[in-house]
């Protein structure tokens, strides 16, 4: 018994967040598994972070004494440290920048290989942009670690290019899509309480935050009387949002929570129309290719973006929506207004949704993640006492 577990795979994951509703780092867990390693996932708890589901693999969320701000992330860092430390590991996988460093020391100290998957263009994030001090250290801590490392993954083209130039290492592209397995059986509006007389229009995701337009779609429901607007999701900006539609006396808003991604897909496929429209504010969303682009094809559900270089690549490719010219909400309103006046238009995109979701899903995009962990399965594993 002892020998058939020296001889097992361990990899543990890290992220920064409570686990609960990130699909990528869940699939990421999947395709490990699938390459043979014993996988334990490692997170944070939250005060308000709802129960773990469960998963077919290890799970771990360190509780905090800091939620937020540097006492946070110093703390995160440190207990993540000593956790790598003291468990087994024969592979270590990364997740964004603010699980590196910690990971990076671990896999000197140990000699085990580590994988890094950087989500987003972190340290032009809008959240650093405007903070030159905190911004300076996260790009210190990038600058440290990545010109050290033989590869490492990231979502979309434009953001590897922009990794590439920089440190001149290799960079593999695995998007980050949906698998279509996961997509739950339909609901009626009437089975989730949404009225049956509006047009239902969607804005959903775990980063609902300042400069993606949320607020000026928001507003834009003043014009759109006929339409229904769902945000789903957690974000620092919905404090804003929902004193926005206090102070503006809007009914045809509603705010639903995080929640697991099966149940929150069941939403999506009632919806009429999907949005993703961040601003070129940053270098960050510039080049983001967000999730729930995806997922909105996934439940076919025609989308409404900006004109962002990866998401309008997608959109073109396709013909699966229409782009905000700008971010007025009297804009906003038109653009809506016509495309669902539009009935012939809307039922190309419609048509058109059942083909993107063949190709766009991560049964497909998995095998590249699966083909990179399995170069680092080739190793045999650390003798362990």
């Amino acid at each position: 018994m002892k020998q058939e577990r020296n001889m097992r795979r361990w990899a543990i994951v890290s992220v920064i967040n409570d686990l609960v509703t990130d699909q990528r780092v869940n699939k990421s867990c999947l395709v490990l598994q699938q390459a043979g390693y014993e996988v334990l996932l490692v997170g944070r708890r939250q005060r308000k972070s709802p129960g773990m589901d469960s998963r077919p693999y290890g799970t771990h969320r360190m509780r905090l004494l800091f939620e937020k701000g540097p006492c946070f992330y110093a703390t995160f860092n440190i207990r993540l440290f000593f956790f790598l430390l003291f468990h087994r590991v024969d592979f270590l996988f990364s997740n964004d920048l603010d699980t590196l460093l910690p990971n990076f020391l671990i896999s000197k100290i140990k000699r085990v290989p580590m994988l890094y998957d950087s989500h987003e263009y972190f340290t032009e994030t809008p959240e650093l942009v405007h903070r030159p001090f905190v911004q300076g250290v996260w790009k210190r801590i990038e600058g440290m670690v990545l010109p050290y490392l033989r590869e490492m993954i990231t979502v979309n083209e434009s953001i590897a290019q922009l990794f590439r130039e920089k440190y001149h290492i290799q960079v593999h592209v695995v998007r980050n899509i949906p698998l279509r397995s996961l997509l739950p059986t339909r609901k009626t509006r009437s089975d989730l309480a949404l009225p049956a007389d509006k047009h239902l229009l969607l804005l959903q995701g775990s980063g609902i935050n300042v400069q993606r337009g949320a607020e000026e779609l928001v507003e834009a429901m003043r014009y759109l009387d006929d339409c229904h607007l769902i945000i789903i999701g957690g974000g620092d900006v919905l404090p804003q949002l929902k004193q926005m539609v206090q102070e503006m006396s809007l009914s045809n808003v509603q705010f639903l929570p995080r929640m697991p991604y099966a149940e929150m897909m069941v939403y999506t496929q009632c919806a009429e129309l999907g949005f993703s429209i961040d601003k070129d504010t940053n270098l960050n969303y510039r080049f983001s290719l967000p999730n729930k682009l995806f997922d909105y094809i996934q439940a076919g559900v025609p989308v409404v973006a900006s004109r962002l270089p990866e998401i309008e690549k997608v959109i073109r490719q396709y013909d699966i929506g229409t782009f905000v010219g700008g971010h007025s909400p009297e804009h906003i309103a038109e653009v809506v207004r016509t495309a669902l006046e539009d009935k012939e238009r809307y039922q190309c995109w419609k048509s058109h949704l059942p083909q993107a979701a063949e190709a766009l899903c991560w049964e497909n995009e998995a095998p590249k993640l699966l083909a990179i962990c399995r170069q680092y399965g080739c190793k045999e594993p650390q003798k362990h006492s």
